[in-house]
């Protein structure tokens, strides 16, 4: 009997991986002792697979299970977090490479997928170890193919792969001496054994049973490596670059360090190693083709940071005039453009390397604010006090930011913040790149759309025109300010005009023009 997959089931598997993973965090954290004992494997599965359900979450509710599978694994690839997350990422597409979504999927066709995950992530190790991710992995691919020799259904093969899995984790202390020395199983492996069991769990909806060891807490070395043998930085990058072009890129980073991972394909890669020359494994890089989202680790500062202080506030930004003003406010602005939006690794990095012992988090788009709770779920397992208000737009942070008082404590702040954020009515004016359908109706290539509270709801031809329409719509008899920055594609004396507007509109209501910078949007607008 064959296994029949659909979008909504994808969906929610998606989902499923990516909070198993959120739950079991910090138990992987604590197992993590190699290939360096710096206690962030699970956090970096987990925002791996946020990555790859964000990416999913992002398409609309019509699309088709193809292209779900490929936005996912992309997602992956480009979120790809540490040694572990690239391993994963890459088991992942192979899987689905494999796969005919478009008709039923046979026990053989699971068999198969899996040996192919299996043997891609082998092939994209530099040095191969046993009693690791690969070893678990490998041990899947076999007990799937003798399920599928078995002849028994998909589903039953997806169990038995995962079964395989959990009793091979629980062999990986015998397989390499660091392991049973720290009385633990492999870190990476048990990230797998989640996402295999998540997957049971989604087929069958059973809650599978855990074989594996006990899992102690070990202790983190300490002094300037977390190995006196192993490389000092862990080098993480993009690759825009040839297939062909990668066994040379293999060849130059291997001698540099250990822990090299290269996956992907169709001139995407997602390229990790621990070198102690950064310099050189960028340079191979550049070499090989276009390396870009370029981070670099010094292993030491993950467990030797310094006492964090004081409070800061984080705000997500578009346009130099944005990012001016929220530094102006007191904040520190992390800026994003439609061309390159903000990823959960940089909204990571932002808190990780704050220095704070507080955090204000604006997200201020609609998309950002479950990808930032999730970063600051990370973080307050670091002991750190994290909020994130969630502001759907531009203007309600620079409002949250108008009341922002340093001399308050957390709570109260959050709390005033917040409800300046939530009493700002907000809406925005754009020009239609394409046609479609609205709300309101059909627009065409050059409309100028009008947007309240985040959906479209006015269609016209000219922007001040469409502006008063927004401010119609969200003015209530309660507003007293009017707050309008101006973005890219607006032109002309749009204060003076909406100024005379306002003067016959509301007197009483007074304006305030800012210049934002922000592409896309020629204007965004807030009533406070």
């Amino acid at each position: 009997m064959g296994l029949t997959l659909n979008a909504t089931a994808f969906r929610a598997w998606t989902q499923l991986c990516a909070g198993a993973l959120s739950a079991t965090r910090a138990e992987i954290d604590a197992l993590n002792v190699f290939p360096v004992p710096d206690s962030d494997t699970g956090t970096n599965a987990y925002f791996t697979f946020a990555s790859g359900a964000d990416a999913v979450d992002a398409l609309g509710p019509e699309t088709e299970l193809p292209e779900l599978v490929k936005a996912h694994v992309d997602g992956l690839l480009t979120g790809a977090k540490g040694n572990t997350g690239v391993i994963l990422s890459q088991l992942v597409r192979a899987c689905f490479r494999d796969l005919d979504l478009r008709h039923e999927v046979t026990a053989a066709a699971v068999a198969r997928s899996f040996i192919a995950a299996s043997e891609a992530a082998w092939a994209a190790v530099g040095a191969p170890v046993e009693g690791t991710i690969l070893s678990v992995a490998k041990a899947a691919a076999e007990g799937a193919t003798q399920a599928a020799e078995a002849g028994v259904d998909g589903r039953t093969v997806f169990g038995r792969a995962a079964r395989a899995a959990r009793e091979a984790l629980a062999r990986t202390p015998d397989q390499m001496e660091l392991l049973a020395r720290a009385g633990v199983v492999d870190a990476g492996g048990r990230a797998l054994v989640v996402v295999l069991d998540a997957t049971e769990h989604a087929l069958t909806g059973r809650v599978p049973e855990r074989v594996d060891r006990a899992i102690p807490v070990p202790t983190p070395a300490s002094g300037d490596d977390l190995s006196a043998d192993g490389p000092s930085y862990e080098v993480m990058y993009l690759l825009d670059a040839d297939d062909d072009s990668i066994a040379t890129l293999r060849a130059a980073l291997l001698p540099l360090g250990d822990s090299l991972v290269i996956v992907g394909g169709d001139r995407l890669w997602n390229v990790h190693v621990h070198v102690d020359d950064v310099g050189a494994a960028v340079e191979a890089g550049i070499a090989a083709g276009r390396p870009y989202r370029i981070t670099v680790t010094h292993f030491a500062d993950q467990i030797s940071r310094g006492p964090r202080k004081g409070r800061i506030v984080i705000s997500a930004t578009t346009g130099d005039g944005l990012a001016a003003l929220s530094r102006a406010a007191g904040a520190q602005p992390l800026e994003f453009t439609r061309s390159r939006p903000l990823t959960i690794a940089q909204m990571s990095a932002s808190l990780r390397e704050a220095g704070a012992e507080e955090i204000i988090v604006l997200p201020n788009n609609s998309r950002y604010v479950r990808q930032f709770e999730a970063a600051a779920q990370a973080a307050r397992q670091d002991g750190i006090r994290v909020a994130v208000i969630p502001t759907n737009a531009q203007v309600q942070g620079l409002a949250a930011l108008a009341v922002h008082d340093p001399g308050l404590g957390f709570d109260e702040v959050v709390v005033a913040m917040s409800s300046a954020a939530a009493h700002t009515q907000h809406g925005a004016v754009t020009i239609a790149t394409e046609p479609g359908m609205t709300m309101v109706g059909p627009c065409e290539v050059g409309d100028v759309l009008g947007v309240v509270a985040g959906d479209f709801a006015v269609v016209g031809q000219d922007i001040l025109a469409v502006a008063y329409e927004v401010i119609d719509r969200i003015l209530s008899p309660a507003g007293e300010m009017v707050t309008v920055v101006v973005g890219d594609g607006a032109e002309g004396l749009i204060e003076e005009s909406i100024s005379e507007y306002l003067r016959t509109l509301r007197p009483d209501v007074d304006l305030v023009v800012y210049e934002g910078g922000q592409e896309a949007y020629p204007l965004f607008i807030a009533v406070e």
